[in-house]
């Protein structure tokens, strides 16, 4: 054991116990206790004395889904200046890297959208969510979402959470930034690390912030959990079993795509890239987080499945930023499942927007556990769909969070592969 390794170990050892327990065991812990005590309350017969106790249940919940809300659109924000300013693209490699990316994400949108509407889980039983937000409904308007991209100020989307206008001045600002920094640097000056600095403080704060939030998320699925288990029983999560479902077809459907993409896009074997990258979808699964998987990523891909250094640096490294493609298949999903939950149809137009609002949205969710349930907000306010409704989601997202997280890192992977071709590295080059 290197030095290293003993400093983490004692300062592991110097937390509080409750610290030190992975967040999943403290949400399956959470879920245990809450339906004792929903069962304990009544389950589904719950006695009148008992009522304000139960409506205290879910104030956790509402509290954390506030928290969300305000941190949404910051953090994709930042997550976009923070990325187009600090990544390294070359030039024909990464339009083709933006093309696959874009690519990648927009089917895997589509398969979530297409799978919700075939099975249609949020109509396989009754779902209520605590809290008396009302749902507002939203005719889709092409010239009138066009007049709304433009904000009024340019604080505006961050105080109302208007998604179309918050991508408007990201990507504005992102752009002019990176061109800034390009002409800078060619010039050799070093005016715009000032803002890049600033732009990085920034999105670590959100970041450290958002870590506080997640931390209590196990309370919030205590609370929702024994509050939904004491008053309707247990008939609610019927239908949050047909969600998991659905996002697991297509998830997996997802995958195919990706075996198919380096079937006859590279040279890869598709068997011997499930064999290669077995480490990384394991650590991707076990730890939660593509981030923390990034290095077995990059390393699967160069020394077991044998693509070139450039090819996986891009895929692994710099496409991880960008590539959150589970994310985005889950968050188009959670949109459809909702409005069917409700009652309501999204048509054409409305899912047209949640494809938009979902590919931004996945672009801001962080490579950390349950980051995706913060940028949820920004896409169900995009076709008026009460985020109430998320509270219940956090029941279930700590296990789909780690299976998206599988295709996350699989999409990292299948880009690496395509950019490295048909042809596979000389002896010279490896």
């Amino acid at each position: 054991m290197n030095e290293t390794d003993s400093i983490d170990n004692l300062e592991a050892k110097s937390r509080p116990w409750w610290k030190r327990i992975p967040l999943t065991l403290q949400i399956v812990i959470a879920l245990i206790l809450a339906v004792v005590l929903g069962v304990a309350l009544g389950a589904g017969n719950p006695s009148p004395a008992n009522k304000t106790f139960i409506e205290t249940l879910a104030i956790p919940a509402e509290l954390i889904l506030k928290a969300l809300r305000a941190l949404a659109t910051p953090l994709i924000l930042m997550a976009v200046l923070h990325t187009f300013l600090t990544t390294n693209i070359p030039g024909t490699a990464g339009r083709r890297l933006a093309v696959l990316l874009f690519t990648n994400t927009t089917v895997a949108i589509v398969i979530g959208l297409f799978v919700a509407n075939v099975l249609r889980p949020g109509t396989w039983g009754s779902l209520t969510a605590s809290g008396s937000g009302q749902t507002a409904t939203k005719n889709f308007d092409p010239w009138g979402l066009l007049k709304d991209a433009v904000p009024e100020a340019v604080l505006q989307p961050l105080v109302n959470n208007n998604v179309i206008q918050l991508i408007v001045i990201a990507l504005s600002f992102a752009i002019v930034l990176r061109a800034i920094k390009s002409e800078q640097l060619a010039q050799g000056k070093r005016g715009y690390q000032a803002i890049e600095d600033i732009v990085g403080i920034l999105f670590e704060s959100i970041i450290r912030i958002l870590h506080w939030v997640i931390a209590l998320v196990p309370l919030a699925v205590f609370g929702i959990v024994g509050k939904t288990v004491a008053e309707k029983g247990f008939e609610p999560f019927k239908s949050l079993g047909a969600f998991v479902i659905a996002v697991l077809v297509g998830l997996t459907l997802q995958a195919c795509y990706y075996l198919t993409r380096v079937k006859f896009g590279s040279w890869v074997n598709p068997i011997n890239f499930l064999r290669g990258g077995s480490d990384a979808f394991l650590t991707a699964f076990s730890t939660d987080s593509s981030v923390a998987t990034m290095p077995i990523t990059f390393e699967a891909l160069q020394h077991k499945i044998g693509l070139r250094e450039s090819s996986a640096s891009l895929g692994a490294l710099v496409g991880s930023n960008f590539n959150n493609d589970g994310t985005a298949l889950y968050e188009a999903t959670s949109a459809l499942f909702i409005s069917q939950v409700l009652g309501l149809h999204l048509n054409i137009g409305q899912q047209f927007v949640v494809i938009l609002t979902s590919i931004f949205a996945s672009v801001g969710a962080a490579g950390i556990p349950e980051a995706g349930l913060v940028t949820m907000t920004l896409v169900f306010t995009s076709v008026g769909l009460p985020t109430q409704y998320i509270a219940l989601l956090i029941t279930v997202d700590w296990f789909l969070d780690r299976c998206r997280t599988v295709i996350n890192v699989m999409g990292d992977m299948t880009v690496s592969a395509l950019l490295d071709g048909k042809k596979p590295r000389s002896v010279d080059e490896a």
